[in-house]
């Protein structure tokens, strides 16, 4: 069990000038330096960071979510020259991928140098990268001096964090720090592409889209495990743990919109007889809807189903919010696997532990 230590709370002005310099950030990056780690936003969900290079560090990342230690982690890098520290070549295709989309929301699967900490890779040749596009995640890396390796700021299993609340709740008294940098953008991970198969391959989709990437690079696979469900060995964080789950169980509803309203009112129903209580995850459009039925005790909406961007990035928070209201069951609409629609039901399924009945 990880012992309590004091968890401090640096609050960033996002207009400060020189973000680099600031005290916060200053503080934040001597402690990375030191071995500890810090809690910081990148534009995906908040990050737990620690120097890459060394595994006594990246340990504390392990203790601290009660993360399984073959779930490899992703390094992310605040400048291009970073990237000799960690990777040991750049494969031809990764190079428009990275003019095109860093910093933002991609991860890549590079082969990894002997300098990457053990513990990062889980005893795989390759290591994930990225470059965040948030300005106090780049600051901090730039500060700190070292590649910094960083999972969801959460405790494992649970939603990932899109606030510095969320990271509190979940890790206060577990960690160094927790840089405040407000809500994140995207509110769902980076995507994960394998760059050293041909062709590459996702495995795990995200904030860069399946048809953005094709755009650039032309061919782009899902990886069989990820289609299937879970691999035997990790090649990527989210690949074989149930990841982002509510306290309460959760079942997902496919189908035409009258059936699937029809099997919900069903399963609230007889949730409800079972003397548990019930909400429902909806959208704008529909969430009127189940209110006025008041077949649940509470409705959510995680965003619009024609904008599935704001549903990823409202997603975790609401899935906390029935945690908060203590719902002990909760019925899911479900998403096109199209765009962002591919990353969100990703999460979804993963949040349900794979529960899904079509209607």
């Amino acid at each position: 069990m990880t012992s309590q230590i004091e968890t401090k709370v640096w609050i960033v002005d996002k207009d400060v000038e020189n973000l680099q310099s600031c005290t916060q950030i200053v503080d934040a990056a001597r402690l990375i330096r030191q071995g500890e780690v810090v809690a910081f936003p990148t534009e995906t969900v908040y990050g737990l960071g620690a120097n890459a290079l060394s595994d006594n560090a990246v340990e504390k990342i392990f203790s601290a979510k009660g993360r399984p230690s073959d779930n490899p982690l992703i390094v992310h890098i605040g400048e291009l020259s970073q990237l000799e520290m960690i990777a040991r070549e750049i494969p031809e295709r990764a190079v428009p991928l990275i003019e095109a989309f860093w910093p933002g929301p991609l991860t890549l699967i590079l082969p990894k140098t002997d300098r990457v900490a053990s513990l990062v890779t889980a005893g795989l040749d390759t290591v994930g990268v990225r470059m965040p596009d948030h300005p106090l995640a780049l600051a901090l890396i730039r500060e700190a001096g070292v590649p910094i390796a960083a999972p969801s700021a959460n405790r494992s299993g649970r939603p990932s964090p899109t606030t510095a609340g969320h990271v509190h709740a979940d890790l206060n008294g577990r960690i160094a720090g927790i840089l405040d940098g407000g809500s994140t953008g995207v509110g769902v991970e980076s995507t994960v592409l394998d760059v050293t198969v041909e062709p590459a391959m996702i495995l795990r989709p995200g904030g860069v889209t399946l048809e953005e990437m094709e755009a650039v690079i032309g061919d782009v696979q899902l990886d069989p495990a990820f289609l299937v469900g879970a691999a035997e060995t990790p090649r990527s964080p989210g690949m074989k743990y149930t990841h982002y789950a509510p306290q309460g169980e959760m079942w997902l509803v496919a189908g035409e919109d009258d059936a699937v309203r029809k099997k919900i009112r069903e399963l609230l129903a007889d949730a409800r007889q079972h003397g548990r209580k019930t909400g429902v995850l909806a959208t704008e459009e529909t969430a009127p809807y189940w209110r006025e039925q008041a077949a649940a005790d509470v409705v959510f909406s995680c965003g619009s189903r024609y904008d599935l961007a704001s549903v990823a990035q409202q997603l975790y928070g609401v899935l906390r919010r029935f945690d908060d209201e203590h719902v002990q069951f909760i019925a899911a609409e479900t998403f096109p696997r199209k765009g962002m629609g591919m990353a969100v039901m990703n999460r979804l399924e993963k949040a349900a532990g794979g529960r899904i009945i079509r209607a």
